[in-house]
């Protein structure tokens, strides 16, 4: 069973307190010395890989095929773009290498630029140590607070990115040649750390020249003004193939200055597709419901996760457009909300998610798949018949693959005199079990199931149970009308 819980996030943990070091003196005297941010990170990859540890844990799927790539590139001291279809898990990739960080660094108090003590790059940082000498007060920044990123979009502006000349600063009595003067953009406040700027080809071309001297020469330029900053970090982006090539595109020069491209992929077993929505699909709750986090049985999990696959293969859906994983996270979200809402509804003590919850996924995930040939007539109910007809093939397989050579015969056999059971998304376990009194080897279908014998509660034999009924009807042993709401399985 998979208890849909909130995921804590990943890279957040932190130590309660930073190293002891507060000024300059006695982190000199501590032995410190400046490291580049590309060594910082191979350093720590490295050492991960000889103590036998996940590199980039929580990423699922990518193990053989993208993780190694990655790794080769952070060993290179490479800047890498990341290509791939919407949902493949690009965004998350790269908020994970922020645990390739030191946990704290050193930094000058005050920076705009996070400069370390030892090392001042600007003209503020300059003067603070010539002024204070090993008096300069030394902070410590965590690596969460690291990391920085840009959704990249057409009206991003080089000041958005680089920086500008702020009116604030010059109406205060500076002159405009002053380079204190100049507002920092996102990338140079990122400095010493990892900053993504996410799809890339939507950034407009001209905006696209500004980052060439952050990845060659490691330095910016703010209009007129001679600012040689020599900024230390890790640049990565992401982008989509289709508009790699089409919509939007990625100008050489920029290209050929990122030192490896990376191409990610949705999973490719299915074993790594229920991995990852075990561990991505969670559920908000609003205060005061009472009731515990809901349970979705595996077999639900896998109709789940085998319907995304058949989705994405279908030739009636666009390939080039994909099918994200968030199709099925919130497809399983929406599973685990309908069962919390017959638990309230009927007075269910434990939500659990049954077969009949999942029609509700069709109508909810519809906006996120894009159609081969839309635009036809009757768009919208013939996107609902592919995705209906796709979802009840995924329960199909799933059946065979968790039942196959079960004893359901008794089960049948109760239909044999013509009596029928009805269900819904809003029919409690107990009104269910009770149209069909002893179950014959109930028991060896739970265990089948996966559900631990000391755990078994009528809500869990009802999702059981009505697992196999929908079984028996899809491989044309039983029959069922379908009202709406309502469901009556017969003869």
């Amino acid at each position: 069973m998979v208890e849909v819980t909130d995921a804590a996030p990943l890279g957040t943990s932190q130590s309660p307190t930073p190293p002891p070091p507060t000024t300059l003196g006695e982190l000199r005297d501590s032995g410190a010395a400046p490291r580049p941010v590309k060594a910082e990170i191979r350093d720590n990859l490295l050492a991960r890989l000889a103590a036998g540890e996940p590199s980039l844990p929580g990423i699922v799927g990518f193990e053989d095929t993208v993780v190694p790539e990655v790794e080769r590139a952070l060993i290179a001291g490479h800047d890498l773009v990341l290509l791939g279809e919407r949902g493949q898990g690009k965004t998350r990739l790269i908020r994970t290498l922020v645990g390739l960080l030191d946990e704290w660094t050193p930094v000058l108090v005050g920076s705009e630029l996070n400069e370390h003590p030892l090392q001042p790059i600007s003209v503020w940082g300059r003067r603070q140590v010539a002024e204070h000498g090993d008096a300069t007060p030394v902070g410590w920044l965590h690596r969460s607070e690291r990391f920085g990123e840009k959704l990249a979009t057409p009206d991003t502006s080089v000041g958005d990115l680089i920086g500008d000349v702020d009116p604030i600063k010059v109406a205060e009595g500076r002159t405009l040649g002053d380079p204190e003067t100049v507002h920092y953009g996102l990338v140079p406040r990122t400095n010493r750390g990892i900053f993504s700027v996410n799809e890339l080809p939507d950034l407009a071309e001209r905006i696209q020249v500004a980052l060439l001297n952050v990845l060659e020469e490691r330095d910016i330029q703010i209009r007129g003004y001679r600012v040689r900053l020599p900024l230390d970090l890790l640049l990565v982006a992401s982008a989509n193939p289709e508009d790699y090539t089409n919509r939007g595109r990625i100008i050489t020069p920029l290209k050929d200055r990122f030192g490896a491209e990376v191409r990610t992929h949705y999973p490719i077993e299915l074993a790594d597709e229920l991995r990852l929505l075990r561990q991505e699909a969670q559920t908000t709750w609003l205060g005061g419901t009472g009731f515990d986090a809901p349970i979705v049985p595996e077999h639900l999990v896998e109709i789940v996760a085998r319907f995304t696959r058949l989705v994405r293969e279908s030739s009636h859906v666009d390939q080039r457009s994909g099918v994200s994983a968030r199709f099925a996270i919130a497809g399983l979200e929406t599973v685990a909300a309908s069962a919390v809402r017959r638990a309230a509804v009927a007075g269910e003590p434990r939500p659990v998610a049954r077969v009949v919850d999942l029609p509700s996924i069709v109508p909810a995930s519809r906006g996120k798949v894009e159609f081969a040939d839309a635009g036809t007539d009757n768009d919208d109910d013939r996107d609902l018949e592919v995705l209906e007809h796709l979802l009840r093939q995924a329960t199909a397989q799933t059946f065979r693959a968790r039942c196959g050579g079960l004893d359901l015969t008794g089960l049948q056999e109760h239909f044999s005199s013509g009596e029928t059971v009805e269900s819904g998304d809003l029919v409690p376990a107990a009104a269910l079990l009770g149209q069909l009194g002893t179950i014959p080897h109930l028991a060896q279908l739970l265990g089948r199931l996966g559900v631990p014998e000391g755990e078994q509660s009528a809500e869990q034999a009802a999702a059981a149970v009505e697992f196999a009924l929908e079984g028996l009807y899809l491989t044309r042993r039983l029959a069922k009308d379908t009202d709406g709401s309502r469901t009556v399985y017969g003869a």
